[in-house]
């Protein structure tokens, strides 16, 4: 039996589309974690996050039959909880990119050693706060999830360039602000 990793989400799209409810529950569970932490990164609280799970996959349920291939179905996922996630907040600083379930691999570090993580980790977090949103997004989106620029540029729905520009921008910033901190 395969596991829910070794599906091919198209296979998986396709049996949800001939009504396979089975093939809609693996599929939540492949993405859901990815889906709950960029709430996170919104709502800051559990509840609320769950919420936008359930939110998100609803519409992706609802508007499956618009899905075409061109992207990858992770790309398109996050749009659509990235669009939800702004729809959802006020834009006024509600984002908090680097959720807390974020954590650097810990390979056997001593307590020194993990009290200057946890630290470096704090200062990241509270210096991403401080560059500009659309900065600060397209930086979180790169580094903590994952995502090319292509993928990025489709779920913000900006040129790739732009992106590139302001992942480079906010590495940038945050080069000069880190510098100021530690």
């Amino acid at each position: 039996m395969l596991s829910k990793d070794e599906i091919p989400d198209k296979k998986l799209i396709s049996l949800i589309k001939k009504g396979n409810s089975n093939a809609f529950a693996l599929l939540v569970s492949k993405y859901q974690f990815r889906v709950k932490s960029l709430g996170k990164s919104f709502f800051r609280n559990e509840t609320d996050a769950e919420d936008f799970v359930q939110d998100v996959f609803l519409k992706v349920y609802t508007s499956l039959d618009s899905f075409r291939g061109d992207a990858q179905f992770s790309t398109w996922l996050m749009r659509i909880a990235y669009n939800t996630a702004i729809n959802s907040v006020k834009r006024a600083k509600e984002y908090l990119p680097l959720n807390d379930e974020f954590e650097i691999e810990d390979s056997g570090l001593n307590p020194e050693e993990r009290q200057l993580k946890k630290l470096t980790v704090q200062a990241v977090r509270e210096t991403l706060k401080e560059i500009p949103e659309k900065f600060a997004v397209c930086l979180d989106l790169y580094f903590f999830y994952n995502f090319s620029y292509t993928d990025i540029s489709e779920m913000l729905d900006l040129p790739v360039n732009t992106v590139k520009s302001h992942i480079f921008r906010a590495k940038k910033l945050m080069k000069t602000k880190l510098e100021d901190v530690l």
